[in-house]
């Protein structure tokens, strides 16, 4: 497919950030919808986007339209990417995919009878360092893979004071800090190791057990700069960290440590691969390096460098060594991916890109972390 037509739906934090990595690859943007006909407008017109959708049914008739990016609130990706398919439309859904294994599973199953392009999007992978990583691993560098273990912390709920629509069971689903940032990490690590978890044993912890709801919804990530006047008290049933023990198949272990109340990390990533001849190790806050360990000779860092990696990271690498690229570059590189696969056309192709059935996977394992802490046992994924 060649010039696709993007619908953004939601205006919040992703919205704009999808909407900033599609226009750096010279992807037209036609509308945007938000959660009213007046948020519509209102982003219309700060983004510069042509069109303020009055409605999803709007978004859905509209031919201009060939892909939808879903960006809304977990609680609505299920029914606005499974009428998005049923319209003929392409979809680029945020994570977690759905609320349940059902209704991905479901998901699943109608893009592939449809045979739409459907995709999640788990923009971490996309650091070229990540690619690197994998290609580290493929290549055996590392050897047999005894241990992955790391976190992904942040600090921007630490206070009882600070609230968004994600800290609600009913907006987000019943895990908020495993599901929101955590299961980035465990499909960056079995992306790069290509080992799949086979079983957890998870505790979780809600320390701020109720919070002050601004009378007034709050952007992700801006409560520290937002002025709030009058707010109510609200019960808390979401997690504010979590600690999960991974059993990997093939016989390697993992432990996962996730947070949103740890003060000073304001959206650090990090894990540690250890193999039988190497390890390797990396952390969001300096992407651009990726530290290699031996034990034999000195360790290696290496850095992000077009001109040091292999073919597959350097796809992805937009500047040369020393003019560093982070985040919103991982949204660029991850839509790049999506859309080179369409305008290839061939879509019984490999798909280069987070997929559906990933995005489902990544719900079965988040069914099996809440499983594990209710009943505190090992439980298998998916059983």
């Amino acid at each position: 497919m060649k010039n696709p037509g993007v619908a953004i739906v939601g205006t919040g934090f992703m919205g704009p950030a999808h909407t900033e990595g599609l226009r750096r690859l010279g992807i037209k943007v036609v509308g945007i919808l938000g959660s009213s006909p007046e948020k519509s407008r209102l982003a219309a017109e700060k983004l510069g986007i042509p069109k303020a959708y009055r409605s999803y049914d709007e978004v859905l008739a509209d031919d201009e339209v060939h892909v939808v990016h879903i960006t809304t609130p977990n609680r609505f990706h299920f029914d606005q990417a499974s009428r998005a398919l049923k319209a003929g439309k392409h979809v680029l859904c945020e994570k977690p995919l759905a609320m349940t294994s059902a209704e991905s599973a479901a998901l699943v199953q109608l893009a592939n009878e449809t045979g739409l392009v459907a995709g999640v999007n788990y923009n971490i992978r996309f650091y070229p360092l990540n690619l690197e990583a994998r290609e580290i691993v493929r290549r055996g560098d590392l050897g047999d893979i005894f241990s992955i273990y790391g976190g992904y912390v942040q600090d921007w709920l630490l206070y009882p004071t600070d609230y968004n629509w994600r800290v609600l069971a009913d907006e987000g689903g019943k895990l908020r800090a495993v599901a929101d940032i955590g299961t980035h990490w465990m499909d960056l690590v079995q992306t790069i190791t290509g080992l799949e978890v086979e079983a957890v044993f998870a505790n979780l912890q809600t320390v701020h057990k109720t919070r002050q709801r601004p009378k007034g919804e709050v952007e992700t990530f801006s409560g520290k700069v937002q002025q709030v006047q009058a707010t109510e008290t609200i019960n808390i049933e979401t997690e504010d960290y979590a600690a999960v023990l991974l059993r990997f198949k093939g016989g390697a272990h993992g432990s996962l440590w996730v947070s949103q109340i740890t003060a000073g990390r304001k959206n650090c990533l990090r894990y540690e691969i250890a193999g039988s001849k190497a390890a390797i190790a990396w952390n969001s806050e300096h992407p651009n390096d990726l530290w290699i360990g031996y034990r034999d000779k000195p360790n290696e860092i290496l850095i992000r460098d077009p001109g040091l990696v292999s073919e597959a990271a350097r796809r992805y690498i937009s500047y040369p060594g020393g003019h560093n690229e982070g985040y919103d570059d991982t949204f660029k590189q991850c839509f790049k991916a999506f859309y080179d696969y369409l305008a290839a056309g061939d879509y019984t192709a490999p798909r280069p890109f987070p997929t559906f059935e990933d995005g489902h996977k990544e719900i079965l394992l988040c069914e099996a972390i809440l499983k594990s802490h209710q009943e505190q046992c090992w439980v298998e994924v998916g059983g």
